[in-house]
């Protein structure tokens, strides 16, 4: 019988297939040399012998796509394309040479040509004529990458990845494409599930299910209790440390899609091991988020193996992984199954964060899914989005909900900033800030390169030394520009990225240089104190009343920076040998708020409130468990919508 139905349904396909192809081929110009379609994963793909025809009138794929309803994109048949050698003195000769172009990458099994330069504006032209001129004359697509003001080891690994990935992607693609456009299958209910990060922070997932597709968003480990919690040995500690995937009657091949919201580790740490055991599906994300997760995820596996640990997974399951990905920009609305639409929107968190929209069956419901937010002011980004086509559910995070947690005015919080780096410089001290690499890093340097230097209103004109991944996740920022606010936006385009100001120095190998050159500010990973360079820097900082220690985020429970944060007067930490040591804490420990890439309470109530339209239904997550009821219960009274704060391992129908 279930053989019976899989045909059926592998026909009616076939048809629906052939219908869609026949519809696209009529609305074509004869001339334009119709070959054949492919479905590539969320987009479908028309090949044709003579494109130029329907490059010279923009309208006509306009017309086909909005009647198909589908996004749709143009290629040359593989016959019709020009021999790269010929094709590659086009394009340099139609590319003005202040573009700078860096690399050029012909891809043959996706007939587009990767176009890598430091201005690509200048490759794009007005209103778009050079791309459309090198396609015209070439035949290949041209696509156009940004080359990093900065050099970046990551954006090149990756993006050689995908070149060298590319017949296996393209398979893959198409895989993918025909699961996607199978017939729509009405469903009859819609749940979810609490894998992880509810009532807490750490290892968020969630789970979504309808009887005809299963998908998560976020899949990430907890950064508690340290470097211990995250290796693959990790005992009785790993029911802390990884989502409750095993409990959710489910086996990984099972997955249609992955969707993730950002690249912190407690959302995106656990996506590698779903690809060591098994897991071929897709992994949504966004451009920044795929490159940023490259980067903590590889660092991760090294620093469990300096810790001497085993990982979870190795640089393989992260190259899998990364093959397996599938990028989107905010507002591309995209097809992951049959039944479900994704969009993503700014959250405004970190580079690349998304709010996450989807959209179920044909306006059957819709959820909005904040991962990690900011709405307020920070120097690096937008506040998050507010408004949506359609809202039932909203999940939205917790981290600062409670009612005492409420942030200083910004101004304010960056001159407490400021007069603490005075004071303690002006003492002889240094000023340590531990930070994520990824987020709060590039804030306080673009707060720092606008106080500090030969300049400084502030009289403040000593060294910032930047160590661990701060370095690279900057580079990262600088190709991504159009993620970032319009100002900063605009600066890096005129090659004056905040990022590269003098005041930066950077620490590569030995850090006597920072600890011994009189006074000086020290940014190092990580920012919770549970391992990287920021500990060693702590342990030999610390001893000394006339040096600072500066938190400006987040602190987990059972971190070390919140014992420090509390006022720990003595800490055991390593020394060079691995062996440790009791360390007197004598430096002064200040924490400025106002900082922190996450909402406080008043701009989640305020986030709610703005809202367009309202949630009928509101679920906190991702905070401690008095500040996630806490918040439910306020914010389901403002906006008179049925609210609840899910414990892990909660499943609640919401159709």
């Amino acid at each position: 019988m279930e053989e019976k139905k899989g045909n059926s349904e592998e026909q009616i396909a076939k048809q629906r297939n052939e219908e869609l192809s026949s519809k696209i081929r009529d609305m074509l110009p004869g001339e334009a040399g119709y070959e054949h379609i492919e479905f590539e994963g969320p987009d479908i793909i028309v090949y044709l012998k003579n494109p130029k025809i329907i490059y010279q009138d923009d309208t006509v794929i306009r017309n086909i796509a909005s009647s198909i309803k589908k996004k749709l994109i143009i290629r040359s048949d593989s016959s019709a394309l020009m021999n790269p050698e010929k094709a590659q003195e086009i394009i340099k000769n139609l590319v003005p040479p202040e573009a700078v172009i860096s690399n050029i990458k012909f891809m043959p099994d996706f007939s587009e040509v990767y176009i890598e330069a430091l201005k690509p504006g200048l490759v794009i032209g007005k209103s778009g004529m050079t791309l459309k001129g090198i396609a015209m004359e070439t035949n290949w697509s041209p696509k156009v990458l940004r080359t990093p003001t900065m050099n970046s080891d990551t954006i090149t690994g990756v993006r050689q990845l995908m070149f060298n990935e590319g017949t296996f992607r393209k398979k893959f693609l198409t895989k993918i494409g025909k699961a996607i456009n199978q017939p729509i299958m009405k469903s009859e209910w819609l749940k979810v599930t609490s894998l992880g990060g509810f009532r807490e922070v750490g290892r968020s997932s969630l789970l979504l299910e309808t009887p005809h597709s299963k998908v998560l968003i976020d899949c990430g480990i907890s950064p508690e209790p340290g470097i211990k919690g995250l290796e693959a040995n990790a005992g009785s500690d790993a029911n802390k440390a990884f989502p409750y995937l095993d409990s959710a009657n489910f086996t990984i091949n099972e997955l249609d899609a992955v969707i993730l919201t950002h690249a912190h580790m407690d959302h995106a740490g656990f996506v590698p091991y779903l690809f060591k055991y098994g897991y071929e599906g897709p992994v949504y994300a966004t451009p920044p988020t795929r490159d940023l997760m490259a980067l903590l995820l590889n660092d991760y596996t090294k620093l469990v193996v300096r810790s001497g640990g085993t990982p979870l997974y190795d640089e393989k399951d992260i190259r899998k992984m990364l093959t397996h990905m599938i990028c989107r920009d905010y507002g591309e609305v995209t097809n992951i199954t049959d039944e479900l639409k994704l969009t993503y929107h700014n959250a405004g968190h970190i580079l690349g964060s998304s709010t996450v929209h989807l959209h179920v069956g044909e306006g059957m419901y819709n959820i909005v899914h904040t991962g990690d937010m900011k709405y307020g002011f920070t120097r690096l980004f937008d506040p998050a989005s507010v408004k949506y086509p359609r809202i039932d559910a909203l999940f939205i995070e917790s981290t600062y909900g409670g009612p005492n947690d409420i942030t200083p005015n910004r101004h304010d919080a960056e001159r407490d900033l400021i007069e603490i780096i005075k004071r303690t410089v002006n003492n002889g001290g240094k000023v340590l800030i531990p930070a994520f690499s990824v987020g709060r890093s590039q804030e306080i340097q673009v707060v720092l390169e606008n106080y500090m230097g030969p300049n400084s209103p502030y009289g403040i004109n000593v060294p910032v030394y930047l160590e661990g991944m701060i370095l690279e996740a900057s580079a990262i920022h600088t190709a991504y520009p159009e993620y970032l606010k319009e100002s900063l936006k605009n600066r890096i385009l005129s090659n004056m990225s905040p990022f590269e100001s003098e005041i930066f120095e950077i620490i590569k190998g030995e850090r006597e240089e920072a600890l011994e050159r009189g006074p000086a500010v020290i940014i190092a990973s990580s920012g919770m104190l549970n391992g990287g360079a920021s500990v060693d820097y702590f342990r030999r900082l610390a001893e000394d009343p006339k040096n600072s220690l500066i938190f400006v985020g987040y602190n987990s429970p059972n971190s070390l920076g919140r014992r420090v944060q509390n006022g720990a007067s003595e800490v055991a930490l390593p020394d060079e040998d691995g062996k440790l040591v009791p360390v007197k804490v004598n430096m002064g420990i200040r924490t400025v708020d106002g900082f922190s890439g996450h909402s406080d309470r008043r701009q989640l109530m305020s986030f709610v409130e703005n809202l367009r339209p309202r949630p009928k239904a509101l679920f906190t997550m991702h905070g401690e468990e008095q500040k996630c009821e806490d918040l439910a219960r306020t914010l389901g009274r403002i906006i008179h919508a049925d609210s609840r704060a899910p414990m892990n391992l909660d499943t609640t129908r919401l159709k």
